[in-house]
């Protein structure tokens, strides 16, 4: 809807960002993770050497990107991928049908790392694999806003920015929120809200997310390697 004019702000892959012209960034807001995120995962059947075969989650196009380069860059090996929806009702087992490991994304991330040991799968957090290759965060998504939306609209990145604050001030009341939804405790997604996911756009985020945007250029998983711009706050 972005791409196509049919909204003026949206929350974003970042490496869309890349490629849907006349962007502007709100500047201080996102979605990453300094470390270790829990809910982006590469699961595999095998060791990681003898992986030959790889499905992505269609769901994210930020964490397709992370991986190709994690295989090329930090593994040095060049499976064959595919791009499949998984399905909540089997627990993710779709995306192994045909391939030796998947990537999982949300809620069935965090729910396939909790029952590791019971399926035998190898877990590999990619924030967690992105940190030790390159020694930055993470950024998997931020708001993005039409540059006309920006010069209409004096001020909106300050009302992200409160809405960032906003939220965070409640995290433990969206966190009971899941709770059962996920069948997870509350302690875990409270960890997870205030330790795995950083919100913020700092100068080591955006150091991050220049990296990121650099290797997706070199291995030609985009045409070119736009700058950060951003909406005035």
């Amino acid at each position: 809807m972005l791409a196509a004019g049919q909204c003026d702000v949206a929350l974003i892959p970042v490496i869309e960002y890349q490629r849907i012209p006349r962007l502007r960034i709100i500047p201080d807001v996102a979605v990453a993770a300094k470390s270790r995120v829990r809910s982006v995962v590469l699961a595999a059947r095998c060791p990681l050497e003898e992986v030959r075969t790889v499905t992505l989650d269609s769901s994210s196009r930020t964490s397709q990107t992370l991986v190709r380069i994690l295989f090329e860059r930090r593994y040095g090996l060049t499976p064959v991928f595919s791009e499949r929806t998984p399905d909540a009702a089997v627990e993710c087992e779709n995306m192994f049908e045909a391939s030796d490991a998947a990537l999982v994304i949300g809620d069935p991330a965090m729910q396939l790392e909790a029952r590791a040991e019971q399926t035998g799968l190898r877990v590999y957090d990619l924030a967690e694999e992105w940190r030790e290759m390159m020694g930055l965060p993470f950024v998997f998504a931020v708001w993005a806003a039409r540059e006309e939306a920006c010069a209409d609209h004096q001020g909106l990145a300050q009302d992200f920015i409160a809405a960032k604050r906003e939220g965070l001030a409640h995290v433990e009341e969206i966190a009971a929120s899941y709770t059962r939804q996920l069948d997870l405790p509350l302690t875990e997604l409270l960890g997870y809200l205030r330790e795995n996911v950083n919100y913020d756009l700092d100068e080591e985020n955006l150091s991050g997310l220049r990296h990121y945007f650099s290797l997706a250029r070199e291995c030609g998983l985009i045409k070119e390697e736009r700058e950060l711009k951003f909406a005035e706050a």
